[in-house]
This record gives structure tokens, C-alpha cells and sequence, in this order.
């Protein structure tokens, strides 16, 4: 129902910074940001709602990303600032999943391709 498509992702070095976007065909859903690094499991990173009035981020990227959504744009950003290695992933946009202040749910029916994020160090 959903169809999502990233971009913004590349090659940085440490302490740089990357603004991911992603375009959606419809908006009215909860959306997020997940990655996954080879070898791991994927983990949320940061969510919203459909609403903007909830927000969630994981713990390792609090005071660094920023998440922000444009409705009449269709589109989704993680402006992502003090890169680090371990940040290095291929990141997902995805929607349709449930967000809390301390949650983001990875069982979102719709996911984009993913934009690969390679944090040099």
C-alpha cells in the first residue's frame, strides 16, 4: 500500500554528518529509520508518528540524529550529525509501525531499498 524509496546515504568520515531522505506515496502513517550492519540484527533507530507527536530514538544516537517529517512533501529526514563508525549500515526507511517514546516496533509491513551509510574511523 505503502511504496518508500531512501537516499543521502555514502561514504563519511568520522565526526561528519548525512541527512537521509525518504519519499513516500502516502503519508498517513507512522514511519521510521531502521538499520542493519553485516553480521547483526536489525535495529530501529528512529521513529515518528503520524502525527509528529511522538518520537522515538535509539540511545546510541540521541543528541547526534534528528528525525523530521515534511506531510506535504510526502517525506521523511534523519539528519544524521557526529558520525561514528559504528553507525556504518545500510539504512531502511519503513512504514506503518508502532512508535512510543521508548518503542519502535520492527514489524512495518513497508520498507524502501535501503541507502548504505559507511562511517570511516
Amino acid at each position: 500500500q505503502v511504496q518508500v524509496a531512501e537516499s543521502g546515504g555514502g561514504l563519511v568520515q568520522a565526526g561528519g554528518s548525512l541527512r537521509l531522505s525518504c519519499t513516500a506515496s502516502t503519508f498517513a502513517a507512522n514511519m521510521g529509520w531502521f538499520r542493519q550492519a553485516p553480521g547483526k540484527e536489525r535495529e530501529g533507530v528512529s521513529c515518528i508518528k503520524w502525527n509528529g507527536q511522538t518520537t522515538y530514538y535509539r540511545d546510541s544516537v540521541k543528541g547526534r540524529f534528528t528525525i523530521s517529517r515534511d506531510a506535504s512533501k510526502r517525506a521523511l529526514y534523519l539528519q544524521m550529525n557526529s558520525l561514528k563508525p559504528e553507525d556504518t549500515a545500510m539504512y531502511y526507511c519503513a512504514a506503518g509501525m508502532e512508535v512510543r517514546d521508548d518503542y519502535c516496533s520492527g514489524t512495518s509491513p513497508y520498507w524502501g531499498q535501503g541507502t548504505r551509510v559507511t562511517v570511516s574511523g
